[in-house]
Order: structure tokens, then C-alpha cells, then sequence
């Protein structure tokens, strides 16, 4: 049973149980504050370790009103999460659910520059940015930007750790580039001249970047690089698999060095396309909080499991399956959610090679939750005097094992990218995919760590702490 269907199922069934009250006649700002406490207080993984979210602690609506009235909406939701920023780092509200939606089916505003900003030490103010990859078709790949380019600063001032998300988040810029130099005693970016302005703009963003074979000593090597987990696009990553399984190749290299998460549907469905031979069994288990779980596990257990299969769970199209028993998975720090739930998922099941530096260690999942009677937005009972939305944590997902990692996986193959030296995405001289390459053939490691801009300090990225970028979700429909 999929997720789409699975949590149609849940609302309905909690809706009987917990929301049979009428809803009182509150001034907007007490039903936006209303609605995160109910909506946390029925879903939110923590619940019973937020005293303030107990299900006892307000006899009364009237008793509600007096705690929540007079807090910001985004205040009110901080207050309640539970040990935010160690144990609940994820968890967030929005005011625009639109914009949310958008994010979820791959548009965004951007210029099409997906960078990091990194500085060379702890104390270091002063930081610099350097592209990761290009969007096709933005302007960022009209004007020629590059994968390995480096920023040093924006509109003529050069970035530091105050002034780099005033200066990031503006619609409109000029880039300021720059070129490593260690011709001193320390490591420095100076500016090297070139400036290019960018626009920011809304763009339907593929995250299927690149797929692509190469042929090595008899080795038929497939490659992917996958930036989101977005089901609007599950069709056409099945048909990159298509594609793969025409090319008839030995080995694949998965590519989610960058790829933050997304939709668990879309997880299953990319476990299933990469192998196929487990159809129906056991891919990942969710754990709800105390009150869903064991209520579901008494009268509901199925909607509690994901399997593999052989279906797309959008359109029930046949999954391009290549049956593999092993699987190569580039990976770095912004490898999470449910990048790592496709790890996880697999490795009871075949032998998955990491290559590059630790994951995330993003092991929970959301839903997006809106004001409404069954906190679903195609319900008559939506609220239209606001667009506030929530994306709290409500499952931790287990793979068949009952096991996942908090502190994320790391590689056996391990080897940091040089932001000087970055190399081509898909080449096979671009070291991450070339040490991949090597560990397929069997090779003694000659991809070692350059000299260059290797292990700094990471600040940020070009989605500037948007919490987005690490989620994983269940999708409603």
C-alpha cells in the first residue's frame, strides 16, 4: 500500500477519533494559532515529550485561547517542538502554502546557480562560495556560469558570515568571481574581474541532471545524477532507467552528492527501478508517535509499511527495473533524508558502496499539514482567511532491519571534493566518479585528495537554510 492512499486513510480515521469538536469562532490570528496547536498536538512525532502538547493540558478551548493568544505564528510553533535544533532540526511552518506546493512539484525561483559557501577556518569571517552544478536551460547556463566557478562577492562587497543571506536572497545581483590563491603563507580568493548579473526567476527545475554510460574495461558503468525526490518527475526517471536497462549495463553509480530528499514514494519507486528482484517484500517501516502507533498498529498495520514495486504509484505504469545486486552511491553532507532512506532501504537487501564523505543523518519524515477539519487542503473546511501551513516531523522510517542512522552513513570509499579542482559532473576524470569507477573495477585507490580547498568550514548553500532542501515527506493527494 503506498503513502498517497495510506494517509488518506489515517486522516479519516483520526479524524473520527480526535476532531468530532466544532470549531469556535476565532479572530484569524487565534485560528493560525489554533490550528499549529492541534495540528502538532494530533501529528507531531515528539508529542508526548512536549508537556505543552499534551493531550490533558487545556481543559477548555477558553484555556487554548489564553496560551496561544498574543504569539506570532512562527513563535508558537518554535515553543512547541521538542529539542529544537538537536533532536528536531527539521520541523517547519510557512505563510505561503502556494510557495510550498510549488517547491514540492520542482519549481523554484532561482537563477539557476546551485552553490556552496564555505570559509577556510572556524574564526574566518570572510567566506566564498563555489558553484556546484548549473540548471539547464536557467540563465545562469545562458550566461556561461560553470560548475567549479568560485564567488568571491556580490555587487562589489565580498562575503562574509553577517552579510551573506542579505546579499544571496536578493532577487537580482551581480556575481563577483574569483580564482584560489596560495601564493602567500595562507589560502586565499581574490577577485579575478569577472562579474555577471543574474535574475532570479520561476523555473520548473529537473532533477534528473545528467544520465549518461561510459564503457570501462568491459565494465558497461551507468551513471545518474539526481538532485530531488519529485514524483511529478518519477516518470521521467523511469525512463532514464529505461534507457540504462536498453544500454545494457553492468554497474550504476548513483549521484545524490547534492540531493537533499523529497518524497518517500519517489524512494520506493528508485529502490524498485534500481533493482526489482524484491518486488512486494519489505522496503522501509514508519514509527508514528505514541497515540497513531498504537492505534495503528492494532487496526491499521499495513498503512505503517512500504514495500518495493513494480507500479509507479502516479499513473501504475510498469517501473524499468535493472535487477542489481550491488549499487554505487556518491554521497556527501548534503546527502539526506530520503537520499539515505534509499541507502538504508536497500542494504538488507544488496551490496551499496558509498563514495565521498558522510551523509546527513536525516532518519524522520513530514506531511504537510493545513487548516482544515482533517488538516488536508483539498477539504471543504479549509480555512481562506490565511495561507499558513506546517511541515512538522510526524514518522521516524526504519528500513526491514529496524534499523537507520542518525548520524548519517559513512563511506568506505571516502574522499572530499576540492572546490578548486571540482572536476566535471559525469566525467570519469571528475574524482568522486572516477574513485566510484575504481571501486567497480576492483582498482587499488588512486583518486586521493588533492591539494586545494579541501575539508573547510561549510556555512550555507544556495537554498540558504531553507529546510526544504533536508526533507523528506509523505505525499498527499
Amino acid at each position: 500500500m503506498r503513502n498517497s492512499y495510506k494517509f488518506l486513510v489515517l486522516i479519516i480515521v483520526l479524524f473520527t477519533m480526535f476532531n468530532c469538536t466544532k470549531k469556535e469562532d476565532l479572530s484569524t490570528d487565534l485560528q493560525i494559532n489554533n490550528f499549529i496547536w492541534k495540528g502538532l498536538n494530533d501529528y507531531y512525532l515528539w508529542q508526548g515529550e512536549v508537556n505543552d502538547l499534551n493531550d490533558n493540558r487545556f481543559s477548555n478551548q477558553n484555556k487554548l485561547n489564553n496560551f496561544i493568544d498574543g504569539k506570532s505564528p512562527s513563535d508558537l510553533f518554535e515553543s512547541l517542538l521538542f529539542e529544537r535544533g538537536t533532536t528536531d532540526k527539521w520541523s517547519w511552518i510557512v505563510e505561503d502554502y502556494i510557495a510550498l506546493e510549488q517547491l514540492f512539484s520542482g519549481v523554484s525561483k532561482t537563477n539557476g546557480m546551485n552553490f556552496g559557501l564555505v570559509a577556510f577556518s572556524d574564526d574566518e569571517n570572510e567566506i566564498f562560495g563555489y558553484v556546484r552544478y548549473i540548471i539547464p536551460n536557467s540563465q545562469a547556463s545562458s550566461l556561461g556560469v560553470q560548475r567549479g566557478d568560485i564567488i568571491y562577492g556580490i555587487n562589489g562587497e565580498r562575503l562574509t558570515r553577517s552579510n551573506y543571506q542579505d546579499l544571496l536572497s536578493q532577487e537580482n545581483y551581480t556575481v563577483n568571481f574569483g580564482t584560489y590563491d596560495q601564493s602567500g603563507s595562507t589560502a586565499s580568493v581574490v577577485p579575478n574581474n569577472v562579474n555577471i548579473t543574474l535574475n532570479k526567476e520561476q523555473l520548473a527545475v529537473n532533477p534528473i541532471h545528467t544520465v549518461l554510460v561510459h564503457e570501462v574495461d568491459g565494465h558497461r558503468i551507468g551513471y545518474i545524477f539526481y538532485n530531488q525526490f519529485v514524483s511529478n518527475y518519477d516518470g521521467q526517471l523511469n525512463a532514464a532507467f529505461l534507457y540504462l536497462k536498453n544500454q545494457n549495463i553492468t554497474d550504476l553509480v548513483l549521484d545524490l552528492r547534492y540531493n537533499g530528499g523529497g518524497s518517500v514514494n519517489t524512494a520506493i519507486n528508485l529502490a524498485s527501478m534500481i533493482t526489482g528482484q524484491f518486488n512486494g517484500e519489505l522496503f522501509a517501516t514508519e514509527r508514528w508517535n505514541s497515540k497513531w502507533q498504537s492505534y495503528l498498529e492494532a487496526e491499521q498495520p499495513g498503512i505503517l509499511i512500504n514495500n518495493f514495486t513494480d507500479k509507479l504509484s502516479d499513473d501504475g505504469g510498469d517501473i524499468n527495473s535493472l535487477n542489481l545486486s550491488e549499487l554505487t552511491v556518491i554521497v556527501t553532507s548534503r546527502s539526506a533524508s530520503a537520499s539515505e532512506l534509499v541507502i538504508n532501504g536497500l542494504k538488507p537487501y544488496i551490496n551499496v558502496n558509498l563514495v565521498g564523505t558522510t551523509t546527513h543523518g536525516k532518519y524522520v519524515g513530514s506531511v504537510t499539514l493545513y487548516d482544515s477539519d482533517s488538516f488536508r487542503r483539498n477539504d471543504n473546511t479549509l480555512n481562506t482567511e490565511h495561507h499558513f501551513a506546517m511541515q512538522p516531523i510526524v514518522l521516524e522510517i526504519v528500513n526491514k532491519l529496524g534499523e537507520n542512522n542518525k548520524n548519517g552513513f559513512v563511506p568506505a570509499n571516502f574522499l572530499r571534493e576540492n572546490y578548486a579542482d571540482l572536476g566535471q559532473i559525469g566525467s570519469p576524470t571528475e574524482p568522486l566518479f572516477e574513485l566510484a569507477i575504481q571501486h567497480i573495477l576492483g582498482l587499488r585507490r588512486s583518486a586521493l585528495p588533492k591539494s586545494g580547498l579541501t575539508g573547510l568550514k561549510t556555512i550555507s548553500d544556495s537554498h540558504l537554510g531553507n529546510p526544504f532542501y533536508s526533507n523528506m515527506y509523505v505525499d498527499l493527494r
